[in-house]
């Protein structure tokens, strides 16, 4: 979180950001762009698939901010100390520090953001859910990647969009205990859907495979 703070351009906070040198990149679709553009060919975003992927990546990018309302709206004054813990994770002590006695602001300055209310997270449910419905439908043929025979950059951007809800037990943060306990009611009413255990599973079949050939 202070990284994004930080890094962002005009205010923004997306993630993710990856840095190299002076140079950050932010925002998934950019950073595929840089590393194509440094690292040639992904095998994840193969040529003779490439518009099919990535207009795949763009439905699941399009739900992004309303996964953060539907998680905040039912996070913040009930699970503010784990909120707490995941901005301040990778926080130096004075960062930290700010963050701990800024909370309220920081907190109030992310309901304007995504302007977060009631009915702004019902409409990201919707939202979520017609993709969700979208998903399964594609994989109602018992298929395991959404763009051919191997893991791409569809099936990526799909379960990192989606892991905050599915809570993968191999994510580093939605995999936490602490995350599902605080998250509980939210998060309840889509674990059972069959989206939700195909990314569970993706998460466990596919957590350490490599982008480039």
């Amino acid at each position: 979180m202070p990284t994004a703070l930080r890094l962002g351009r005009r205010g923004q906070t997306t993630l993710p950001i990856v840095q190299q040198g002076s140079v950050a990149v932010q925002d998934s679709p950019r950073i595929v762009d840089w590393l194509e553009t440094c690292q040639g060919t992904l095998s994840i975003l193969p040529q003779a698939q490439r518009e099919a992927i990535r207009q795949i990546e763009q439905r699941f990018d399009s739900i992004g901010k309303d996964v953060a309302r539907l998680l905040y709206a039912g996070s913040f004054g009930v699970a503010d100390g784990h909120i707490r813990q995941l901005w301040t994770a990778h926080a130096n002590p004075l960062q930290t520090l700010f963050i701990r006695l800024a909370y309220p602001l920081i907190c109030l300055g992310f309901r304007r953001k995504l302007n977060i209310n009631a009915a702004s997270a019902a409409r990201a449910s919707e939202r979520i859910g017609a993709q969700l419905d979208w998903l399964e439908a594609q994989l109602a043929d018992g298929r395991r990647y959404l763009v051919g025979d191997q893991l791409s950059l569809a099936d990526i951007t799909a379960a990192s969009l989606l892991a905050p809800i599915a809570c993968p037990a191999e994510h580093p943060v939605y995999g936490d205990a602490a995350y599902q306990a605080g998250m509980a009611a939210t998060l309840a009413p889509w674990q059972a859907r069959p989206g939700m255990a195909w990314v569970r599973e993706l998460y466990r079949q596919q957590r350490h495979t490599r982008l480039t050939d």
